[in-house]
This record gives structure tokens, sequence and C-alpha cells, in this order.
């Protein structure tokens, strides 16, 4: 039996080793970027690392509590262990830690999975910035871990602003589901058209609602394989 264990052990990540982190994110250039973070600890729940750095800008990655990552480890004989995992929380010591949900060992894999799966989709979604501002915009892309929208290039969107919304969601069956969720807003782009394009990172969503995404990014994909 301590002979199992200690092979068990050997795939979880240790303290001092190095964690590669990339964001599930919704804009596609920050879900390429790579950061390295060393492990402080390691807890029965929790792997807290340091603040991840970007080894190419010299830059710390700020993180918020629910970030989805996708990270990896090296064990000793080179070989590359993934896992997908969230932050769960943030420490205090000498320095400030990130805490990472601790994964199940049997989701700790030689092979990459990006958390959620991304389709392009027109949908029609309903945005409320604020008491005074709300608008009908159009999506461009919809995933589990956020979505991305188009609206009227005058409509005053803020970088990292909070926006509550519904997105109307048709399926294969003829059924429509209304999912509502809370957003931040982590890229503008202005478009050669004069509209702009807001990508959004999910804050708050039912787990439901999260699922219902899912299962239309799937029925998505399947028609786009048939093509």
């Amino acid at each position: 039996m301590s002979h199992y264990v200690s092979e068990v052990q050997k795939l979880l990540p240790k303290v001092n080793q190095i964690l590669h982190i990339q964001l599930n994110t919704i804009d596609d250039e920050e879900s390429r970027i790579e950061y390295k973070s060393r492990i402080a600890d390691v807890t029965d729940t929790s792997i807290v690392v340091e603040i991840p750095l970007n080894e190419k800008t010299g830059k710390l990655k700020k993180l918020y509590v629910g970030d989805e990552l996708s990270t990896f480890f090296l064990s000793q004989g080179g070989v590359k262990h993934y896992f997908t995992t969230s932050v769960t929380g943030f420490k205090e010591d000498v320095i400030r830690l990130v805490e990472l949900r601790k994964p199940e060992l049997e989701a700790i894999t030689q092979v990459q999975r990006r958390s959620f799966l991304r389709v392009l989709a027109e949908l029609e979604i309903a945005v409320k910035i604020s008491d005074q501002i709300q608008f009908i915009g159009v999506t461009d892309d919809v995933g589990g871990g956020g979505i991305s929208f188009i609206c009227d290039g005058h409509i005053p969107l803020g970088l990292n602003a909070n926006i509550s919304c519904w997105v109307l969601v048709p399926y294969k069956n003829g059924s429509i589901e209304h999912i509502p969720f809370t957003g931040e807003i982590v890229r503008i782009k202005k478009l050669e058209s004069g509209k702009q394009l807001a990508m959004i990172r999910f804050i708050e969503i039912a787990d439901r609602e999260r699922q219902k995404l899912i299962r239309f990014c799937f029925e998505r994909q399947m028609d786009f394989r048939k093509r």
C-alpha cells in the first residue's frame, strides 16, 4: 500500500516545482500566453503558487478568484503532466500567493485539454452596463468560459467593467433558452465597420446555465464537422 501511495504522490506537483500556466479565456491572444509560477505549498485542497510571471515581458499576471487555468508541470523524467484548475483565493505571506484548486489524481493527464470549447455563433445578446445603458448585440463566438459580442461603436464600453447579460440560445430540437450571466470586459477591439467587438469573461454563471451553453457549443461543433 505504501508503495502505491508513493507512486501516486509522484503524479502530484510538489513544492518548488515550476507550474506552467495559461488562462482559459475568450481572448485568443491572452489564452496563448504562457506564465510560470513556483509552487510554494501543497495542502489537502489547494496548490499554492507565487504570482505567475510572463518571462517574455517580465510582467506579473494579476489573477482573480474564479479564473480558469490550463497548467502543466514536468516530472523528474521530463514528462509533461497537465491539469485544469481555477483560482480559489489568495494568501498574504512574505509575498502574495495564489491558491489554486487541487486536481483529482485522475484529472492529471499527459494530454493537454483546454477547459472550454468555443464556437463561432451569431446569437442575440442583451447587455446591461448600467440603468441608463442597455442594448442588444450579436455574439461573435460562444464558449463555456466566456463570450464575445459585436455592438455599435458609440456605446461606451469600459475595459474591466462588469456587465449583466442574457443570451438567446437555440437548440437543434427547436427549444430556446435565455441564459443569464454577469461578466467582465477583458478586451475591446474596434472594427473596420465602425462597430466594436467586446470579449467577456464570465464572472457569475450558474453551473446549469454554463452546461446549457456547452451543450450548444457541442451541437454547433458537430454541425461544422458535417460540412
